[in-house]
């Protein structure tokens, strides 16, 4: 298989982590051991390549905040809901897996909008698509179309408040000339 070459300036940030978990599994963090594990690092990130993550260069707190704040809010919402379908309603709960295809193909887009999905209470990410950028999402109390629509909705708004925060030119402009402005809500 040939691969790009990956720059060693690109692959630094991945080198400097291995070392730095290196030394924190071994709770050593001696010049000798940093530098066996800074070793074993380029033998790891040679012999088990992994593609570099592309950045887009920006990073809006001011979207960051707010999105934490619904996100918390989110979470601590759909704790609730967990916690009174588990005692109310018990093995009567319909779930569903829901295909949701997300706009964005960058790796660290669908992964961060996947992982955001996830951390809430009663969604989880079962498959990923890379080719097509889509999630398959398990659901909790999807009884119909309509809740399935609702969840498409709300993982498509998740991933739309990613690009705006992290997203890359292009995929701002995309999500604006969809009809998403700029200025629209944290949570939306």
């Amino acid at each position: 298989m040939s691969r790009k070459r990956i720059s060693f300036r690109t692959e630094l940030p991945l080198l400097v982590w291995l070392v730095v978990v290196w030394g924190a599994l071994w709770r050593d963090f001696s010049p000798g051991n940093l530098l066996f594990g800074a070793l074993i690092a380029v033998v790891v990130a040679r012999v088990f390549y992994l593609p570099p993550v592309e950045l887009s260069g920006r990073f809006n707190v001011l979207r960051a905040v707010p999105f934490a704040a619904v996100f918390l809010g989110r979470v601590v919402a759909a704790s609730f809901q967990v916690m009174y379908l588990a005692v109310f309603r018990g093995p009567s709960v319909t779930n569903a897996v829901v295909a949701v295809p997300l706009r964005s193909h960058s790796d660290l887009m669908v992964t961060a909008t996947g992982h955001v999905i996830s951390l809430i209470p009663g969604s989880l990410v079962v498959e990923v698509d890379r080719s097509t950028s889509t999630l398959y999402i398990h659901g909790l109390n999807v009884r119909n179309d309509v809740d399935t629509a609702k969840l498409r909705k709300e993982v498509q708004d998740t991933e739309a408040s990613l690009i705006r925060i992290m997203g890359s030119r292009a995929e701002m402009d995309a999500l604006q000339a969809e009809g998403w402005p700029a200025t629209r809500g944290a949570g939306s």
